[in-house]
């Protein structure tokens, strides 16, 4: 079946489930990258935290096999499981003195991006654009976090520039850099010991590896790495996540670099996660880091 009518189906099969209680509603959410996703809400008269519970992954999990009534089961039990979020007590929210130890920044894709930033206070970066979020401390939350627009900085009384000064502060101590040979991170990831061959390409993230490209805003390591290997230092977008540094001797094929970006872009990383498709270096003796290459 058409996803339309899968949607259908399965808010059908929830309002069964839940009772004249609940509300269903469907919302149609703008991710990164222009991403689209269709997502529902369910909610209650006493509710003022409603989570959105996108569909897509539902309705591949669908066609791959699963039935609709199994999988109206599992969002039954995922609402339940975090119900009592619902009723947590938010006016918080609305105390700039009580939200601005816990907001952040990540980079984003400026072009791709216009329409989310027509929303929310930006600052321009090269080719990307550094964006604001709020973390969430609560543990039913989990990573949970919540993106800062236009009308926050309206209700706390606050500038876009204040905002940007408040998460630089933040972002090194919620975030700190992590900088490390890729083959560290495999070893991580892997759990076993990889070789001890000559390692000349490094991955920046942070501490939680969530929007860790960020780290570029705030690095030390980057100018640290750079010393040690006495040389500049090519970057290549890897996500939003993280970024892949590797020594630049300026006789490097940058095309090819370019080009292996875009492959892995195109193939590897899901469209919501895509960072860039341009090359950057960091100049040592600028110590700053500049675009290099776009196609």
């Amino acid at each position: 079946m058409k996803f339309e009518e899968f949607k259908d189906k399965v808010i059908e099969q929830l309002q069964k489930r839940l009772g004249e209680d609940h509300e269903i509603t469907v919302t149609e959410v703008l991710k990164n990258n222009n991403v689209r996703l269709t997502g529902i809400v369910i909610m209650r008269e006493e509710d003022n935290v409603l989570p959105t519970i996108y569909l897509e992954g539902p309705y591949r999990r669908y066609q791959a096999g699963v039935s609709v009534q199994k999988i109206a089961e599992e969002i039954h039990a995922l609402y339940e499981e975090h119900a009592h979020s619902a009723r947590l007590d938010m006016d918080f929210f609305k105390d700039y003195r009580q939200v601005e130890g816990r907001i952040l920044y990540k980079l984003v894709h400026y072009e791709k991006n216009k329409a989310l930033l027509a929303d929310v206070p930006w600052f321009r970066w090269h080719d990307l654009a550094v964006t604001f979020y709020y973390v969430m401390e609560e543990a039913a939350f989990g990573r949970a976090s919540i993106m800062i627009h236009n009308n926050h900085l309206d209700l706390w009384g606050q500038p876009a520039e204040e905002i940007y000064r408040i998460a630089q502060r933040n972002m090194p101590r919620r975030m700190p850099e992590l900088l490390l040979p890729i083959r560290k991170l495999l070893e991580e990831m892997l759990g076993k010991k990889m070789g001890e061959e000559e390692q000349s390409l490094y991955v920046l993230t942070n501490r939680d590896k969530i929007f860790g490209a960020a780290a570029m805003l705030y690095s030390e390591k980057i100018g640290q790495l750079a010393d040690m290997l006495q040389t500049d230092l090519l970057i290549l977008p890897s996500s939003v996540h993280e970024v892949l540094l590797l020594p630049d001797d300026r006789n490097q094929e940058y095309a090819y670099y370019s080009q292996m970006v875009r492959e892995v872009n195109t193939t590897q990383v899901d469209p919501e996660e895509i960072l860039s498709f341009n090359l950057y270096r960091y100049d040592r003796e600028k110590a700053k880091i500049e675009v290099i290459y776009s196609d």
